[in-house]
């Protein structure tokens, strides 16, 4: 009878039914032709149960470490909890005491995302700002462009999970798996969303064909004269919107000089379209939903785009004239969405 090191998961099961049925370790040892010895060990081990474990006392600090601790923590914002310690020259402390210690007075965030605004990009935001103050912001039709990937944005695959319960496996892919690029826009309405034919890519051209099968020929031509009078058209400074050919093109079909929203650069903040994005983003990639085909996240999108009504849109346009009153007040900076 050769002696083997482990018993496997299956023999293990196999000596509690046998231990249920009333055999002795012997008989057992014959029944699965293993050594006496080994059954005999699991035997004692499976008697005496796990240890407890025992619960180290949290290593401490003082109060004048402490505070230390607090200053560092403001000065060196996304640090580690190391790096925070080391430049207290507090040493020894083990991490799980570094985090205990944080978690009381600060919090794990990401760093917030805003664009590179320069001194020239500021005063543009203000000349904006102060063009368009008594604007009638009802009339604007706010656009812009989202690119939907199969995979959501990074980190919003995180939740609750029960004791006991694995995590689900995600997919782990290249540039998040592909995506969908969509256009859409809002005034008192939401007018689309436009699915761009894959493996297109937007340049001044294929911008305005673009416009000219989705935006005019499925919705803009079918207002009244005296909408297309009033409406003013409002799209950012990406290269394919904002070259003279594409200027040019607005223009003969009407939308020129005032009617065609001058934009400040770099400037995200202030369309509140991307409000819009948010929501439909929050929808689709709810509890880290995962797609596996372009035309399911496209899906996707049409119906999160269904489900914001009428009011909704109107909170999201409504407050413009507050956005303009705060870039003025903020002599141009960023004010976040």
């Amino acid at each position: 009878m050769g002696q083997k090191k482990d018993l496997t998961g299956s023999e293990k099961s196999k000596i509690v039914r046998y231990l249920a049925e009333g055999c002795s370790s012997l008989k057992i040892a014959k029944l699965l032709k293993r050594d006496h010895r080994t059954i005999k060990r699991f035997i004692q081990n499976s008697q005496q149960g796990r240890k407890k474990r025992v619960e180290k006392p949290r290593c401490k600090i003082t109060a004048h470490e402490l505070r230390k601790v607090k200053r560092a923590a403001a000065k060196m914002p996304l640090a580690t909890s190391l790096a925070i310690f080391q430049s207290c020259n507090i040493t020894g402390v083990p991490k799980s005491t570094r985090c205990a210690i944080l978690r009381d007075m600060a919090k794990v965030r990401k760093a917030e995302r805003r664009p590179p605004l320069n001194k020239t990009h500021k005063l543009k935001r203000q000349d904006w700002a102060k063009k368009y103050l008594k604007t009638d912001f009802s009339k604007v039709l706010w656009t812009d462009e989202m690119r939907a990937s199969l995979d959501g944005p990074d980190g919003w695959a995180r939740g609750w999970i029960g004791k006991g319960q694995r995590a689900p496996v995600r997919l782990r892919r290249q540039q998040g798996g592909g995506g969908v690029l969509v256009w859409a826009g809002i005034k008192d309405e939401l007018v689309g969303p436009f699915r761009v034919e894959d493996g297109v890519k937007l340049n001044s051209q294929s911008y305005c064909q673009f416009l000219e099968d989705t935006f005019f020929k499925q919705w803009y031509r079918k207002k009244s004269a005296s909408f297309k009078k009033n409406m003013i058209f409002m799209q950012d400074n990406a290269p394919s919107q904002a070259s003279k050919y594409s200027t040019a093109w607005l223009a003969r079909k009407g939308i020129k000089e005032e009617k065609l929203m001058t934009w400040p650069p770099c400037s995200p903040d202030l369309n509140p379209i991307e409000n819009l994005w948010s929501i439909i983003k929050c929808e689709i990639y709810k509890e880290g939903k995962q797609y596996t085909s372009l035309n399911s996240v496209w899906e996707a999108v049409v119906a999160a785009a269904r489900n914001v009504d009428g009011e909704q849109i109107k909170t999201l346009t409504e407050f413009m004239d507050g956005r303009l009153l705060s870039v003025l007040a903020k002599k141009g900076g960023y004010i976040g969405r």
